[in-house]
């Protein structure tokens, strides 16, 4: 039983503080990173350099006087070898250490007769005894979210788990470094907004007490980015959390990260081109050329098709866009176009009805100057040209501010501030989202954006 066992590791635990010993010291003597003392493994033995690594046991085997332990760091793994007639306190540690304790051990480097590369330990203290122990069985969980659930322990057992994650700081920091070298600046916009705007999404609201107001997580930071064109910057950019109250799936989390940019004097075709750029840019610098996705194999290095909103719909449905009920036109889309665009796909010009805050075609005002990056059936990203013109702006917020009271908790919401600033004067630009979760699932072959969040939103145990 459970109970059983941690009682029998508190009594381990007392033993050991009994004879000395700190459980939980605030500083353990960490010398080396164990990756580093097998890197200099040779230089090490060869001027028999003193070592202390620490790390979490993974394996215990004793042997009459000697004691084989398997230890771990975020750095590596390597064997710590404790012989009775040269530790302190041998049979304590022998009776009392547990798998997924955290020891420091210290002492000279060597190859056992088998060739394995050890650390013939001198000393050894605790750094942090568990209560708990480690689950026997992980991988063959049929509840597969009591993993993101304990994600902690998905952590410490699954591998590729933490692979992935490392790998999403990657993307993100390349994302940076790639936006920074093209001269855009990053910035900060409020998460707590008192009119929720910048997408079609239902938000999340809350109340500030000491103002006795309501406010709403942000859904998008675009209206306060397009601020900061108003105010003279003119290349952008934002990575940060938003939040839209919304179904659950392999595409979607409630709260998710989203990188926004705005470029000033620049439009959705200049910005398509850009986004391809920026894209290979990152499969080029983590060497990836292809993707398995949902079983799918991709050639992420293909030239991207570039597709008509129009002309897909009416193809994938059989019928004149005329014909449909423009009210459900984006539902229509998602469920009968998009999954069937596999191969890396541009998708232009969409309509004016989901499209409020983009510019009208010129030769077309039923349709805009924007424009969808789909791999796989996934929207990965969405950018357009930028709507400048204040009445026009105010036009389109007035029919979404109607939609809303009429019932459509989705539409988005009339902002006067937005508009004053919109009539200060706005530069043409264009800018673009880019659904940072689900393209680390896509480079990191996820079969859902829970993979590579750390902590998804879950539904909580009764």
């Amino acid at each position: 039983m459970l109970k059983d066992i941690v009682q029998e590791r508190i009594k381990k635990r007392d033993s050991i503080i009994s004879a000395g010993y700190n459980a939980y010291p605030s500083n353990p003597k960490r010398t080396h990173l164990i990756k580093k003392v097998l890197r200099h493994f040779l230089f090490l033995s060869l001027f028999k350099n003193t070592v202390a690594v620490s790390g979490r046991i993974f394996g215990l085997r004793a042997q009459g006087g000697v004691m084989f332990v398997d230890l771990k760091d975020e750095s590596g793994r390597i064997q710590a070898v404790l012989v009775k007639k040269s530790v302190k306190n041998f049979d304590l540690w022998k009776n009392c250490l547990d798998i997924g304790d955290f020891i420091t051990v210290k002492g000279r480097i060597f190859k056992t007769k088998k060739g394995e590369k050890s650390v013939k330990v001198q000393e050894l203290e605790m750094a942090a005894k568990s209560l708990r122990p480690l689950p026997s069985e992980w991988y063959g969980l049929k509840d597969i979210e009591e993993r993101y659930r304990k994600r902690y322990l998905d952590l410490i057992l699954n591998g590729e788990i933490k692979d992935k994650i490392q790998r999403r700081s990657l993307i993100i920091q390349e994302l940076r470094e790639i936006l920074k070298k093209d001269g855009f600046l990053e910035v900060e916009t409020p998460m707590l907004q008192p009119i929720a705007g910048g997408a079609i999404a239902r938000p999340f609201k809350t109340h500030h007490n000491a103002l006795n107001e309501d406010f709403y997580l942000r859904v998008a930071p675009e209206l306060y980015l397009k601020r900061l064109l108003v105010g003279g910057f003119e290349k952008i950019f934002e990575i940060g959390r938003n939040f839209r109250n919304e179904g659950i799936d392999r595409e979607h989390n409630p709260e998710f990260t989203m990188l926004e940019l705005y470029w000033a004097y620049q439009d959705y075709k200049g910005l398509m081109a850009a986004t391809q750029k920026w894209f290979l840019a990152i499969l080029d610098k983590l060497r990836i050329k292809t993707a398995v996705y949902q079983g799918i194999k991709l050639n992420l290095c293909s030239e991207w098709k570039i597709e008509d909103y129009q002309n897909l719909v009416e193809k994938h449905t059989g019928k004149k866009m005329r014909d449909l009920n423009m009210g459900k036109i984006d539902e229509i889309f998602k469920k009968e176009v998009r999954p069937k665009l596999i191969e890396p796909t541009l998708v232009i010009k969409y309509p004016k009805a989901i499209s409020p805050l983009a510019k009208s075609c010129p030769d077309n005002p039923d349709f805009t100057e924007r424009f969808q990056l789909v791999i796989a059936g996934m929207e990965i990203a969405n950018g357009y040209s930028e709507l400048n013109d204040p009445e026009e702006q105010r036009r389109r917020m007035e029919e979404q501010e109607k939609m809303h009271r009429s019932g459509n908790e989705e539409a988005s919401r009339l902002d006067e501030d937005y508009l004053e600033a919109l009539e200060y004067g706005m530069p043409p630009a264009a800018g673009l989202g880019i659904g940072v979760d689900r393209l680390v699932s896509l480079l990191t072959d996820s079969h859902s954006v829970k993979e590579i969040i750390i902590f998804p939103t879950l539904r909580p145990l009764k």
